[in-house]
């Protein structure tokens, strides 16, 4: 017998519920997968808690890793056996079974396992499209990062070091210094216990930052404008602390000629061909340890309103995974 979480309604942890599903035939173009890990993110939170809708009652999860247990009629791309992966698509990844679309399916390089695809896939295509699309980031390139020895940093860190970036990292505690230096920050600055920008001024001879990259959102938004040297970018792409404050155009112009973006995930990796290059570059820079997958820590299925306390709460300290 296989389980799930559902959900009934938004609201807090608690409204996570498992429940046991059977195995269901795979459609056309569908396969079974058997799951092995399944990845826990932020967007998780924010659809649970209402945030980011969704229609109820569902499922919740976006991302997993596994292997494909039957097939339906009309797939060409996967067999029975194989090691796979995929993000986004149909919601309702937290299931240790579950039918999901033959042709997002990724299949898994030998040297990544199930683990390491459901710590770093979603994150890594996210830090992709961020420090490749979304601002070109290269050699002399500064880089101003908020959470960045959180999960995502973890990704973002390295990689933008790997292409010749100053990083200068922003945590919300002096616990978290030690480990953003870890993962390769050139600088790592707390939030509330510094002048942010004039700090940032300071590092960069005056100049200030390139691009920020601020997940937090309503807290951070303000400051990271004053972070911005002329005709930086402020990259809003995530919302902790809720959604920023609308911004006048004007407001940009007397900054210097900023531009401003709110990027997201799913118009970077719905196109399949995008989606898929941008996996393979992922799966790319784990075998060259530019990413090292670990996990801060695995919960069981079941307790999935336990894994998203710890990371509504910030006392993750990595990667959070579902094992089945």
């Amino acid at each position: 017998m296989s389980i799930a979480i559902r959900m009934t309604q938004i609201g807090g942890p608690d409204v996570l519920k498992p429940v046991s599903i059977t195995e269901a035939r795979p459609g056309a173009g569908e396969v079974w997968l058997e799951q092995d890990a399944i990845g826990v993110n932020y967007l998780d939170v924010d659809q649970r808690s209402g945030a980011v809708p969704i229609p109820l009652p569902s499922g919740l999860g976006l991302e997993a890793a596994g292997r494909v247990a039957a097939i339906g009629p009309d797939v060409g791309n996967v067999a029975v056996g194989d090691r796979v992966a995929y993000i986004l698509g149909p919601i309702g990844g937290y299931a240790s079974g579950r039918l999901y679309p033959a042709e997002r399916l990724l299949r898994l390089p030998d040297n990544v396992s199930a683990e390491d695809a459901a710590t770093v896939l979603f994150k890594g295509i996210t830090a992709h499209y961020l420090l490749h699309t979304t601002y070109a980031v290269s050699t002399g390139t500064v880089v101003l990062l908020y959470g960045a020895a959180g999960a995502l940093g973890q990704v973002m860190v390295p990689w933008a070091k790997s292409l010749g970036a100053f990083i200068i990292g922003v945590v919300s505690k002096q616990a978290s210094v030690a480990r953003a230096r870890a993962f390769g920050c050139d600088a790592v600055l707390v939030w509330g216990e510094c002048d942010l920008p004039a700090e940032v001024a300071k590092l960069t001879d005056g100049h200030k930052a390139h691009v920020v990259y601020d997940p937090i959102g309503k807290l951070t938004f303000p400051t990271s404008l004053e972070c911005l040297r002329p005709r930086g970018l402020m990259v809003s792409f995530g919302a902790s602390s809720g959604a920023p404050d609308p911004v006048a155009v004007g407001t940009l112009n007397a900054k210097g000629s900023l531009f401003l973006t709110r990027p997201g995930l799913a118009a970077h990796s719905t196109e399949l061909g995008e989606y898929r290059q941008r996996a393979d570059a992922v799966f790319g820079a784990v075998t060259a340890a530019i990413i090292k997958p670990a996990a801060w820590k695995i919960f069981a299925l079941s307790d999935a309103a336990a894994a998203h306390t710890a990371l509504q709460k910030g006392q993750s300290a990595g990667a959070v995974l579902l094992k089945p």
